[in-house]
């Protein structure tokens, strides 16, 4: 089992950037893929980007794509997710999620993570 913590969530303005980290201790052996999603209040959880933990392929959601870049140390167990050009729309509770089973693809939607963390808010005002 692995244990994902996340911080750097904020209150931002609209336009502004954010860079949100996930440290992942324990079993980390077993990553496969590592990423983002979110979820706002009265909604669904949103896959948001995802990243191999191997060969480093992203994938990203249509409503971030050219403002959020998702990148791994794979030394220090730790996923990053850069956003940037943030929009009120972007507030919500941000997850890092682990995926143990894609090892040779990318993740794609939030039901091929195993594992959560606790969750970083990110709150952008206009």
């Amino acid at each position: 089992q692995v244990q994902l913590v996340e911080s750097g969530g904020g209150l931002v303005q609209a336009g502004g950037s954010l860079r949100l980290s996930c440290a992942a201790s324990g079993r980390t052996f077993g990553i496969a893929n590592m990423g983002w999603v979110r979820q706002a209040p009265g909604k669904e959880r949103e896959f948001v980007a995802a990243i191999n933990w191997n060969h480093g392929s992203t994938h990203y959601a249509d409503s971030v794509k050219g403002r959020a870049i998702i990148s791994k140390d794979n030394a220090k167990s730790t996923v990053y997710l850069q956003l940037n050009n943030l929009k009120p729309e972007d507030s919500a509770a941000y997850y890092c999620a682990e995926d143990e089973e894609g090892w040779n693809s990318v993740a794609v939607s939030a039901t091929e993570f195993d594992y959560w963390g606790q969750g970083t808010r990110v709150t952008v005002s206009s």
